[in-house]
């Protein structure tokens, strides 16, 4: 036994080299295959059982994950991954589409008999663009001069001024023949951020990767992942401060004045929650589960869990209509107007109807954004107990104790709450309406804060090329504010930078926005930056020119129900 560890030791095993066909042939077969720092990883063994849930890892079959996991993840879980391991590639990776993302993948027999048939395709079906609905955009079918050339002619725009929304375009209903004009829009939309951001090109974005891992570096050498716990000192004081005032008035009969400390309360713990849902506190994957559940769960009444396996989506496939659910408002909101063909959501795996009913809330959807903000946290409720009594979680694994401490935790919530403090404590019916609707609606700030940071930024999908840093700053907006009122916005203010660095704590997230910005000048990204006020303005503004495209498509197919046009569009 000693003479074979010694010749393992003097002899390793040579890694087996995987080929781009060998992957191809490995998820026709259907199994889940990623790419990390060059290792070939097959995690089917592990879908089931990822805290974080199994469509973010779905999210990532046949891609390079490497900046993806390493943002998300650990150091001691990117080791364990390793386990996971089948071979290795060699020179530069290109992605595939994920097959939960519509990619087609053929078997080596399949390769083999179109090798045989002289059948060679400039791009399989699995490198394609996700929106199926829409006109696919594939770099490849555009030539580098045309782009160069496009690049080239635009003007220079103001640095800070980056969003990427879209203003109305003049096409007639009646032009409406070759193309539909929802396609039009889309191939709109696909050509401002073409022409907005860096060339998709493989130098371009590799040399983006490049400098986006050399800024990692530089943000873990200067300590910027480290947690400073005074800060988190000074937090715990005011959530002290917060639910003693709200105890003391409720006390005293102040009821209805009770319930606004009670909301602010809830308001501040969701941001703790968010970072102990990053491990942004401790770093260690139990501890901080344990203290988001109980900040969750125990005093907050939502479900860490079901944030995490959201959260994590989200993260992955920013601003994508059909994947990430932290757009999917339907029938209340559409930011896009690819919400207008009834799209299918992977994540919640049933058809977003444009009805009778989203056609009409959608026309006003900018009248109806802040209302309807202040009953939020009450869907938050219903997705939390859908997730927890389904069991949507992992059952084994290292989060299988998960569900249960949540379930506790609901129990509790709803006893002190439900019971002890609205129907114990509060003495007529009138009041109590009053009390949680109050206590509710305070909280809508973390709700507006969150789609602030995403709802005017570019919806468009510019295929599988693009790198993961580029896609964050394309799909996500800072809001600028001065440093006192940091605590009113949790860190969620530097969406873009936390969506670039997820587990830095958020008292860091400040001075992490100078290498940031440092970054976007020499990567040629633009960096969305707005005041509170001028980014409510963008959102309301794409939520009204959303708005108006629903009623243009009223308009078209009025236009082609006279015409007695029925097909294509």
């Amino acid at each position: 036994m000693a003479a074979i560890a010694q010749d393992r030791v003097l002899h390793p095993r040579k890694e087996k080299v995987l080929s781009r066909q060998d992957v191809e042939g490995l998820i026709a077969q259907g199994q889940s295959i990623i790419i990390v720092d060059r290792n070939v990883l097959r995690v089917d063994a592990w879908l089931k059982y990822h805290p974080g849930g199994e469509k973010a890892i779905m999210h990532m079959v046949g891609r390079d994950a490497t900046d993806e996991v390493n943002a998300l993840h650990s150091s001691e879980a990117r080791q364990r991954m390793r386990s996971f391991r089948i071979g290795q590639i060699q020179g530069q990776w290109k992605n595939f589409l994920p097959p939960i993302q519509g990619g087609q993948f053929r078997s080596k027999d399949e390769m083999h008999k179109a090798e045989d048939e002289g059948i060679f395709e400039a791009s399989s079906p699995s490198e394609r663009s996700s929106c199926s609905a829409s006109p696919v955009f594939d770099y490849s079918e555009i030539s580098h001069e045309s782009f160069r050339q496009r690049r080239g002619e635009r003007q220079e725009t103001e640095y800070s001024s980056s969003i990427s929304s879209v203003s109305s375009i003049d096409l007639d209903p009646q032009d409406t023949d070759k193309i539909s004009y929802m396609d039009a829009y889309t191939q709109h939309e696909i050509d401002l951020d073409i022409d907005k951001y860096p060339s998709l090109d493989l130098n371009t974005q590799t040399d983006i990767v490049q400098k986006y891992r050399a800024l990692h570096d530089r943000v873990r050498n200067e300590g910027l992942f480290e947690c400073s716990y005074r800060s988190y000192l000074i937090e715990l004081c005011r959530y002290t401060l917060l639910f003693s005032t709200f105890l003391f008035l409720l006390h005293h009969n102040y009821y209805l004045t009770s319930s606004l400390f009670l909301g602010a309360f809830w308001h501040q713990l969701a941001f703790a929650a968010h970072d102990a849902g990053h491990m942004g506190i401790t770093h260690s994957f139990h501890t901080d589960t344990v203290i988001g559940i109980i900040i969750s769960d125990f005093l907050g009444g939502l479900s860490l869990g079901w944030w995490k396996h959201n959260h994590n989506v989200h993260h992955i496939v920013t601003n994508s209509p059909e994947h990430d659910p932290d757009i999917e408002h339907m029938p209340f909101f559409a930011i896009s107007h690819r919400f207008f063909a009834s799209l299918y959501s992977s994540y919640y795996q049933r058809v977003m109807h444009y009805d009778l009913f989203a056609r009409f809330v959608v026309r006003y959807q900018r009248y109806l954004y802040y209302p309807i903000l202040t009953l939020g946290r009450f869907n938050l409720y219903r997705l939390s107990w859908v997730y927890l009594l389904l069991g949507q979680g992992p059952r084994k694994g290292p989060a299988w104790w998960h569900r249960w401490f949540e379930i506790a935790g609901q129990a509790f919530f709803w006893t002190w709450f439900g019971y002890g403090v609205v129907y114990r404590f509060i003495p007529s019916t009138g009041t109590r309406i009053a009390f949680v609707l109050i206590s509710h609606m305070i909280t809508a700030p973390l709700h507006v804060q969150i789609t602030l940071s995403h709802f005017a930024m570019s919806t468009a999908d510019l295929g599988v090329d693009e790198s993961f840093p580029q896609k964050m700053l394309r799909t996500t907006m800072d809001v600028d504010c001065p440093a006192w009122l940091d605590f009113v916005h949790g860190g969620l203010q530097f969406q873009a930078i936390h969506h670039l660095f997820p587990r830095i704590p958020r008292h860091n997230l400040r001075r992490t926005r100078t290498l940031v910005q440092e970054f976007c000048k020499e990567a040629g990204i633009p960096y969305a930056l707005y005041g509170f006020v001028d980014g409510s303005r963008e959102v309301i503004g794409r939520l009204g020119e959303v708005g108006r495209q629903a009623a243009i498509l009223a308009r078209c197919q009025s236009v082609m129900a006279e015409r007695g046009d029925f097909g294509g569009h």
